[in-house]
């Protein structure tokens, strides 16, 4: 028997309201987040695996988490290196929402990369209400399958994003925030007579500092600089890349020079960068190494194993 003739499932008054529902549904019922487009800086030619990445602009929009009971995934795991957070969600937005927002915003059919039809995988989703920023790691563009002969939705499968070097420049201060907490740089200046500047004497925080060697040119994100002590000036940055494309540290030959500021500095003897990386509140890097003190016995001739 074939299908009822008085409903065609493919008018599009019929599917543009079924639209205009599932909107509204996520209006009501959804969260507010932002959508973080990745911006790949440096592709490897032979692998073509990204060696760098950043993520330039944050976008609001509302999304439908559906994950009713909790968050997915394996959850808080104690491993031998800490605690390690494993969570996953899945998201739903109105592909019009995202259509007429982040594709018109960011599309650039020109441009290798900025051909935004759909979600990709690698963005980012950062979830004000829990904090949490999450990775999507597949899009679904067919799920549900054909409402109304209609695609009207992406259900986005996402993880936890793991921070490891990427440049947050969203605008959005609790997002790019998120690099204070990673590896950081650290040098030291003596006194202010070190710092030239046609304008201002201290670093600003956000902007990007570079070394110029007679080989390469070292660049970094200012993330804090402590002026209090004229004599002992600190400067913490991160994203240190170089223009040959091999790893270098701050000397203490070449002024480090601020792109915004114009302020300009030599780093001390022996206070050249120091690889820091900053702890939280959630970190046990101290209890782990206070316990693991009173179980090996460094005066035996093997701590290990059996004397």
């Amino acid at each position: 028997m074939a299908t009822n003739q008085y409903f065609s499932q493919g008018r599009r008054s019929e599917q543009i309201l079924y639209e205009d529902l599932i909107v509204e549904s996520l209006k009501m019922y959804g969260q507010d987040v932002y959508y973080l487009p990745r911006d790949s800086i440096n592709i490897d030619d032979i692998f073509k695996d990204e060696t760098s990445a950043k993520f330039d602009n944050a976008y609001k929009i509302e999304m439908y988490i559906e994950n009713v009971e909790g968050f997915d995934g394996e959850g808080d795991l104690f491993t031998k290196f800490g605690v390690e957070i494993r969570d996953q969600a899945t998201f739903v937005v109105s592909r019009r929402r995202w259509l007429s927002t982040i594709a018109a915003l960011e599309n650039d059919p020109d441009v290798e990369g900025k051909e935004f039809y759909r979600p990709r995988e690698g963005d980012l989703i950062s979830l004000p209400l829990t904090g949490s920023i999450f990775e999507i790691t597949k899009v679904f563009d067919e799920t549900p399958f054909y409402q109304l002969k209609n695609l009207p939705v992406f259900r986005l499968t996402c993880e936890l994003f793991e921070y490891s070097g990427e440049d947050f420049d969203t605008g959005v201060d609790t997002i790019d925030n998120v690099e204070i907490f990673g590896y950081q740089y650290q040098m030291t200046f003596d006194n202010v007579s070190k710092i030239t500047s046609t304008s201002l004497d201290t670093y600003e925080v956000g902007e990007q500092v570079s070394q110029v060697t007679s080989q390469y040119t070292l660049t970094a994100d200012v993330v804090e600089y402590n002026a209090a002590d004229p004599d002992a000036r600190v400067l913490s940055v991160v994203n240190l890349s170089s223009t040959d494309g091999k790893f270098h540290s701050f000397n203490t030959d070449d002024p480090v020079i601020g792109a915004n500021s114009g302020a300009s500095a030599v780093p001390l003897l022996g206070t050249v960068v120091e690889k820091i990386e900053q702890a939280t509140n959630e970190t046990q890097n101290a209890e782990f190494e206070t316990v693991a003190d009173g179980i090996l016995d460094f005066s035996e001739s093997n701590p290990f194993g059996d004397p």
